[in-house]
């Protein structure tokens, strides 16, 4: 079932690893068909370099698994939260990459300071709010998807595809898995990049939005001029 999905979201998987995002069997990827309404993810717990394209655990959008004889990632819920609220992800990413879950522990956004910032992400990445002592306790991964959800309310996942959760990591997204993949190797590169900015100049400010939407828009949207057509 669904043989070609979950050979891309073992690759996405990979590149996790290739990229130096994960260490151990931190980290999963998972993507999903939309039309059958089933999601393909990593096996909670399996070495990255024990793990197939065959291992990854196909599951209905209310978690129910329909094919696989492994657990699923622990993560799951939240990855069936954003698939739920977000209609046009079709992939999802969580790391605890240095960096961005720095930002992230640190609860603060990461600021768009410069234009290759620009050329991914419409403005910051925003941070959620902590989740209250009755959301950990409670359905927590769940939980965690909502707070992602809350903060969201007001922006575009495809213009920003990717948040920070407070004292956790990032999660980050996109049309599929392989896409999901690269915008969190993009996102952590881009917090390297805010962290040497600041140590710098502490009191650097973001980019002027004319240069923001510039970049931005050249390669998203109707109007993109970058690549071949």
């Amino acid at each position: 079932m669904l043989r070609a999905l979950r050979e891309e979201v073992f690759e996405a998987n990979l590149e996790l690893v290739r990229r130096g995002l994960v260490l151990y069997t931190f980290g999963n990827a998972s993507g999903i068909d939309r039309s059958r309404g089933l999601i393909a993810i990593k096996p909670s717990g399996v070495p990255y370099e024990k793990m197939r394209p065959e291992h990854m655990v196909v599951v209905d959008l209310d978690g129910k698994t329909a094919e696989g004889k492994l657990r699923p990632s622990s993560d799951l819920d939240t990855h069936l939260v954003l698939y739920r609220a977000f209609e046009a992800v079709g992939g999802v990413v969580h790391t605890h990459s240095r960096a961005a879950t720095a930002w992230a522990q640190a609860r603060r956004e990461l600021p768009c300071f410069g234009t290759t910032h620009a050329d991914y992400f419409h403005g910051a990445v925003p941070v959620t709010q902590p989740l209250s002592a009755r959301e950990i306790e409670g359905d927590y991964e769940a939980n965690t998807g909502h707070a992602i959800v809350k903060r969201f309310a007001r922006l575009d996942p495809m213009e920003i595809p990717a948040v920070l959760v407070a004292g956790h990591g990032p999660f980050a997204w996109g049309k599929c898995a392989s896409e999901a993949a690269h915008h969190a190797v993009i996102l952590e590169e881009l917090a390297r990049m805010a962290l040497d900015t600041v140590r710098l100049s502490p009191q650097a400010k973001p980019l002027a939005k004319a240069l923001l939407n510039r970049h931005f828009f050249r390669k998203h949207g109707p109007q993109a001029t970058y690549g071949q057509k």
